[in-house]
């Protein structure tokens, strides 16, 4: 196999780890501010099952997560949830991002002077418009840089989708690596990731640059 035709074979599967990037950024950055407001809930209960819950999926392999998600309906239950491989990836992705998104959202809305929220108080705002006006926008100017790292993780995250044999770019450069006894396919694989992370940079590092407005 000629080294063009293993880049177009490869760059087929391209499309399949794009779908499961933006999906996953999709579902995982609401869902992690969910998750963040029931961590700081005043309610012991909900605070406390929730951060059990972020600790299990920061503490254990998204791959073991990944597997759980896509085979264990049915050794539980009975029925199968992987017809379509990309349903159970993007769910297990963005479950586990979503915990890790959380803390970082946690931290930047813990770290807001609480004099703020008073000062919004006191010219009348309520607390969902001190949070959506005031401190929201502060908040993600804060975490950029922590949600940038998360976000170029991911990218080579993807690669784990393998483990359920979902046809992303990885799962076929190794397939062609195996059938041609050849070191060649993972090379371009690299190449392609290291693309990817560096528009990824450059996009995040754009948007970080646009809220300068706070300095």
């Amino acid at each position: 196999m000629s080294l063009l035709t293993m880049i177009t074979t490869m760059a087929e599967g391209l499309g399949k780890t794009c779908a499961i990037f933006f999906l996953t950024l999709l579902f995982s950055l609401p869902l992690g501010m969910l998750v963040a407001l029931l961590r700081m809930s005043k309610n012991r209960i909900v605070s406390s099952v929730t951060r059990f819950v972020i600790t299990v999926l920061r503490g254990t392999p998204l791959m073991l997560q990944l597997l759980a998600v896509t085979y264990g309906p049915y050794y539980l239950f009975g029925f199968s949830v992987s017809r379509n491989k990309l349903i159970p990836v993007v769910i297990a992705f963005s479950i586990n991002y979503a915990a890790y998104f959380a803390e970082i959202y946690r931290g930047g809305i813990e770290s807001i002077p609480a004099g703020q929220y008073e000062a919004a108080a006191v010219l009348g705002y309520t607390r969902f418009q001190t949070f959506l006006r005031i401190v929201l926008p502060q908040v993600v100017k804060r975490i950029m840089p922590s949600v940038t790292n998360e976000v170029v993780t991911l990218v080579k995250d993807t690669s784990i989708a393998f483990t359920v044999s979902y046809q992303e770019m990885f799962t076929i450069g190794k397939q062609i690596a195996n059938s041609q006894t050849s070191f060649t396919p993972f090379l371009i694989a690299g190449v392609f990731y290291y693309v990817f992370n560096l528009i990824v940079d450059r996009v995040m590092g754009r948007i970080e640059k646009s809220m300068d407005y706070y300095k």
